[in-house]
């Protein structure tokens, strides 16, 4: 038995413990007061990741309760496809003790997915301990969608600041374009105008000069040069006031494809046996308002060009067919108005032409081929045809795939009119009375020399109110021949009406080297209007005075038929305006003309036809004048050949005898002498 013998006590000061704990207890029951009342999903998470605190708002977007919470598994609601970018940051996180940010989706209590912002930083114990994170989640669903809206609607502004500005910038593009022809326009036509005045008293005296200078033939041939480079100057003049849209054009109702059909034997003969022609010509096509001569000039020089971009020969495609240009088409381009077109297209399988080109083949003087092949204004003459006829120019090109130039003209709902040809018969003058009303001395004088010289009694006048005083004198005056821009108040329009009103069976003429004046409107001459443009020939102006002068009675002075043809020329020449030229010298001398533009055409007509003579241009497309010559005699050896050429000689003629040179530019005067010459020797 053991005796007690005392009681030890020991005690330790908890103290500090206690009011930890208490003041824990305070922290925590302050916390969830807080976080239950919080405006923010608010969550706690152990280190194993366990959730073991969700507030309120946490609670109910999940929909579970404060029992449920130690067994909900969180990750469960979170969207498939957004997994794999939550576990990697928050496994990160939870293995480094480290903050962690992510937007992923949850589902919510009602199977509905929202864009979730969760946010949470790590929690540590009193010793440092890692005790789990803390978090935040915001619910961002309304707020990316309107970014996202925002940004598509930013991307979509965007898209159409670029479209305004690209659009804005085409169309001043165009507008600097259509200011540009549009100068230069005013600025050829202002040229024309006085340079036809010029030409006209040049031409006019030299044709006078011709007669006084005849049998001489040194003067003749010198009169003949004149005479051409005047031809040559007035085309240009006429190429230019077509680009300017100054041309008096005379429209006439047409079918396009029936013209173009009508031109298949000009267009070939024009352009060659290498140039394969494909025409197609659509059914149902519908008429369109246009000068019949300026289309059939504009489908020429847009052959030519095709020819010449096809060295070597190619495939010319001339197509006619109905197009619509609808408001987009019209939008992008601010000179073509939205509507119905006949389109006429005319396609080569030539080199095409480079894209920084483009926009300057239809300036005046612009040409895409060597210096010295070309003036330039072929394509510049079409276009201001075009424009003039309220219609659409288009050219497409692409290197080494060849070039189209497409024509868009109105459609025209009148019926096709009935077109008739223009009768080559010369004329003579009259006895006439006509008054001369023109303020250019020069240009008056010369007129009137050539009026007298046809036999007409001439009456002159410096303007309008001087032309007017001579009607009202009473003198007797059958036409009134009228220059349309004359100084003065009363303008030549208003003298022929009052000339009309005092004198109703009066003629009236009036004459112009510049068609922005009164008689045109709209690029169009006047309905019933006369006009004789500057400058003109001789005959010319007989065969308009007479004609003008027919329509009241009087008689026509048409002279008798031409000989009857006896001599049959084979003509090789591949310049169309120097073989149009010479084939009417040599009808008008009586002699059949058979054309060809190159050697190959010329050796074909032989074997087929057996020409009296050969006249050959030198320089051919497919060969030498010397080489379609020798080809020449092995089909008929006697054959007499004429080479014509702008050199003084040709190399290689020595050789070939009954043959004669003449050079460029030559009258008929000395290829008659040459052709009687070698046909003597027979």
């Amino acid at each position: 038995q053991s005796n007690v013998r005392g009681i030890f006590v020991q005690g330790h000061d908890v103290t500090e413990r206690r009011l930890g704990e208490i003041a824990l207890r305070e922290s925590e029951e302050r916390f969830r007061l807080v976080a239950e009342s919080a405006m923010v999903k608010l969550w706690m998470g152990d280190a194993e990741g366990k959730c073991i605190y969700l507030n309120a708002m946490l609670r109910n977007f999940w929909g579970v309760t404060s029992e449920e919470v130690p067994h909900f598994d969180w990750l469960e609601t979170v969207h498939p496809d957004d997994l794999q970018a939550l576990k990697e940051p928050y496994e990160r996180a939870m293995r480094d003790h480290v903050p962690f940010s992510v937007e992923v989706r949850f589902r919510r209590a009602d199977g509905v997915y929202r864009l979730i912002n969760t946010t949470a930083q790590p929690r540590f114990g009193r010793r440092g301990e890692f005790e789990g994170m803390i978090g935040v989640n915001v619910d961002v669903t309304e707020r990316r969608q309107a970014e996202e809206a925002q940004q598509e609607l930013n991307a979509m502004l965007e898209q159409r600041v670029d479209a305004e500005t690209a659009r804005r910038s085409k169309a001043e593009d165009a507008l600097r374009q259509a200011q540009k022809m549009e100068a230069i326009g005013k600025l050829t036509g202002g040229v024309a105008h006085d340079f036809n005045n010029l030409l006209q008293v040049v031409s006019g005296n030299l044709q006078l000069l011709s007669k006084d200078v005849a049998g001489n033939e040194r003067a003749e041939m010198r009169v003949a040069s004149a005479l051409e480079g005047i031809g040559r100057g007035a085309k240009l003049a006429n190429q230019l006031l077509a680009f300017g849209r100054r041309q008096p054009l005379e429209p006439k109702v047409v079918n396009i494809g029936r013209l173009v059909n009508g031109m298949g034997d000009m267009l070939r003969r024009t352009i060659g046996e290498s140039v394969e022609v494909d025409t197609m010509v659509s059914g149902g096509l519908w008429n369109t308002l246009a000068d019949p001569g300026q289309l059939e000039n504009a489908l020429l020089n847009l052959a030519i060009n095709a020819r010449d971009a096809m060295e070597g020969g190619g495939k010319l495609t001339i197509e006619v067919g109905n197009a619509f240009l609808d408001d987009a088409y019209a939008a992008d381009h601010p000179d073509v108005q939205a509507g119905q077109y006949v389109m006429l297209a005319v396609t080569d399988t030539g080199e095409g032409i480079a894209p920084e080109l483009l926009q300057q083949v239809f300036e005046p003087f612009f040409s895409t081929k060597p210096q010295g092949k070309g003036t330039g204004l072929g394509l510049s003459m079409v276009y201001g045809f075009v424009k003039q006829s309220g219609g659409h120019i288009k050219i497409y090109s692409e290197r080494g795939h060849g070039t189209t130039v497409k024509l868009y003209l109105p459609r025209n709902h009148q019926s096709e009119d009935v077109i008739t040809p223009t009768g080559v018969t010369t004329t003579t003058g009259g006895t006439e009375t006509i008054l001369v009303a023109e303020d250019d001395d020069a240009v008056r004088a010369t007129v009137v020399d050539m009026l007298s010289e046809l036999g007409y009694h001439i009456l002159t006048a410096k303007d309008a109110a001087s032309a007017l005083t001579v009607i009202e004198s009473g003198a007797p005056v059958d036409l009134l021949f009228t220059d349309v821009v004359m100084p003065g108040p009363l303008k030549s329009t208003e003298l022929a009406r009052k000339a009309k009103e005092r004198k109703p069976s009066i003629a009236v003429l009036f004459t112009s080297g510049y068609t922005e004046n009164s008689i045109v409107h709209g690029g169009r001459l006047d309905a019933g209007v006369d006009l004789l443009s500057k400058p003109y020939t001789r005959e010319a102006l007989a065969r308009k005075v007479r004609q003008v002068l027919g329509r009241t009675g009087k008689p026509t002075g048409e002279t008798a038929p031409p000989p009857a043809q006896k001599i049959t020329v084979l003509l090789c020449e591949d310049d169309v305006l120097i073989r149009m030229s010479t084939t009417e010298m040599l009808e008008s001398a009586g002699m059949k003309v058979i054309e060809s533009g190159s050697g190959a055409e010329a050796l074909a007509a032989i074997e087929t036809e057996a020409p009296d003579i050969l006249i050959a241009d030198v320089g051919l497309p497919d060969m030498t004048g010397i080489e379609l010559a020798e080809k020449a005699r092995e089909i008929l050896s006697t054959l007499p050949i004429i080479f014509a050429t702008g050199h003084s000689d040709v190399p290689g003629t020595e050789a070939l005898s009954r043959t004669a040179i003449v050079t460029k530019p030559y009258d008929m005067g000395r290829l008659q002498g040459s052709i009687d010459m070698l046909l003597g020797d027979t």
